[in-house]
C-alpha cells in the first residue's frame, strides 16, 4: 500500500512542477521551449508553437526534440544545422548565446539560448526563447537610412557654407581695400557727403564680413570631425587675454572695462574655443553699451565649476527673448531696431561650445541697466556625452 502511494505522490509532485514550469513559460513575453539534456521536449509555450507552426508536430513533454528542431529549421531562410544532436551539443557548452535569423516568410527572429543546471550544478538541458524583431529591425534600418541622409545633407551644407563664405569674402576684401584707398588723403580730398557715403560702404562691408565669419564658424563647428581639444586651462590667463585682445574695440567704443578673477583650480577645456566664447561676449558687450558705459568680466570658482560673468550697462535683453537669442539668426527687437549690426550667430555658437564642455550660457538683467551673460563650466571638463558636434547652435 505504502509502496504504491510513494510513486503516486512522486508523480503528483512532478506534475505540479511541470504545471508550474508551463505557467512560467506561458507568462513569458517570448516564444520559449525547454529541452532536456537527453534531447527531449520538457515544455513549450503557445507562443513558440504559433511562431513556428508546430501544431502538426509532437511537442508534448517527453517527445523527441529532433522533429521539433527539423520543423523550426525548415522555417529559416537559410537552413541551419537542424539535428537534435547539434542542438544538444550547443546547449552543453554552457554559454548564453544570442543570434538573429531571417525566416523564409520575411520575419526576423532573435533567438536566445541559456543553459540549465540541476541542483548539483550539472547541465540538465537548455532554455530557448525566440522573439519576432521584424518591426524593430525595420525601424532600425529606416533610422539608419535617415541618419545617413542627414549626414549627407550636413556634409553638403558645410560645403556650401565654406564655398559661399570664401566666394563672398574675396570681393569684400577688395571693397574694403578700395575704401581704405579712397579714405587716404593721397587719393585726393573728399567732400562731407562723399565721406558719409564711404563710411556707409565700409560699415556695411564690415557687417557683411562679420556674417561671413559667422558662416565659416558655423561650417567648422558643425563638422563632425571637429572635436574639442581639452587640456588644463588657467582661467585667470584666459579672461585676461580675452580682455586684452578686445581692448582696442572696448576703448574705441568709449567703454570703461573692469576685470576681476578670483584664484581657483585650472579648468579642463578647449582654451581656443573658450577664448572665442569670451571674445564673442565682450564684442557684444562693447557693441550694445553706449560710450561712457561699463563692461565687466568677473570669474570665480563656484563649487565644482567656474562661473564667468560678462556684464554690461547697455540696452539689455527683453525677458521673452532670453532663450531665443541663443538659437541662431535671432536678435532681440531692441537690438534689431536700434541699428546694431550682427546676425545672432555668435551667441548660438558660444552656447554650443559651452554646452559641449558640459556647462551652460545664460543671460539675465544686470543691476540697474544692461545684461549679464553667465558662463558656467565644470572644472573637470566635458563628460563622455558632452563633446559632440553642435546641434542647436551653429
Amino acid at each position: 500500500m505504502h509502496g504504491r502511494a510513494r510513486p503516486r505522490a512522486y508523480r503528483e509532485r512532478v506534475d505540479r512542477a511541470r504545471d508550474r514550469l508551463q505557467a512560467v513559460l506561458e507568462a513569458l513575453p517570448r516564444a520559449a521551449i525547454v529541452q532536456g539534456g537527453d534531447a527531449h521536449v520538457v515544455a513549450v509555450n503557445r507562443r513558440f508553437i504559433e511562431m513556428f507552426a508546430l501544431d502538426g508536430v509532437d511537442h508534448s513533454p517527453g517527445a523527441p526534440l529532433g522533429p521539433v528542431v527539423d520543423e523550426v529549421a525548415g522555417r529559416f531562410a537559410v537552413r541551419p544545422d537542424p539535428t537534435a544532436a547539434r542542438t544538444t551539443a550547443l546547449a552543453a557548452r554552457r554559454v548564453h548565446r544570442v543570434a538573429e535569423f531571417p525566416l523564409a516568410d520575411g520575419r526576423i527572429i532573435r533567438r536566445e539560448t541559456a543553459p540549465l543546471y540541476d541542483p548539483d550544478g550539472r547541465p540538465s538541458g537548455s532554455l530557448w526563447t525566440a522573439e519576432d524583431v521584424t518591426e524593430t529591425k525595420r525601424r532600425e534600418q529606416a533610422l539608419h537610412r535617415a541618419n545617413a541622409a542627414l549626414a549627407e545633407l550636413a556634409r553638403r551644407r558645410n560645403e556650401f557654407l565654406a564655398s559661399a563664405s570664401h566666394n563672398l569674402r574675396t570681393p569684400l576684401t577688395s571693397v574694403l581695400s578700395f575704401c581704405d584707398l579712397l579714405a587716404d588723403p593721397a587719393s585726393g580730398p573728399l567732400g562731407p557727403e562723399q565721406r558719409e557715403f564711404l563710411a556707409a560702404i565700409r560699415r556695411n562691408a564690415e557687417r557683411m564680413a562679420s556674417v561671413i565669419t559667422a558662416l565659416l564658424e558655423t561650417a567648422v563647428l558643425r563638422e563632425p570631425r571637429r572635436r574639442l581639444e581639452c587640456a588644463a586651462v588657467d582661467v585667470a590667463r584666459l579672461v585676461e587675454h580675452a580682455v586684452l585682445d578686445r581692448m582696442p574695440t572696448l576703448t574705441a567704443a568709449g567703454v570703461f572695462t573692469v576685470l576681476r578673477c578670483e584664484p581657483g583650480p585650472p579648468l579642463r577645456g578647449d582654451e581656443h574655443r573658450l577664448a572665442q566664447v569670451l571674445d564673442n561676449l565682450l564684442e557684444n558687450a562693447a557693441k550694445f553699451t553706449p560710450s561712457g558705459g561699463r563692461v565687466g568680466i568677473d570669474a570665480a570658482p563656484d563649487g565644482d565649476a567656474w562661473r564667468i560673468e560678462v556684464t554690461d550697462s547697455g540696452i539689455g535683453v527683453p525677458a521673452e527673448y532670453r532663450e531665443e537669442i541663443f538659437s541662431g539668426f535671432v536678435r532681440a527687437p531692441n537690438a534689431e531696431h536700434g541699428g546694431f549690426p550682427g546676425t545672432g550667430l555668435g551667441l548660438a555658437f558660444s552656447r554650443d561650445i559651452v554646452r559641449r564642455h558640459g556647462g551652460d550660457l545664460t543671460v539675465s538683467d544686470a543691476p540697474g541697466r544692461g545684461a549679464v551673460f553667465t558662463v558656467r563650466l565644470p572644472t573637470e571638463g566635458p563628460g563622455p556625452d558632452d563633446d559632440t558636434e553642435g546641434t542647436d547652435g551653429p
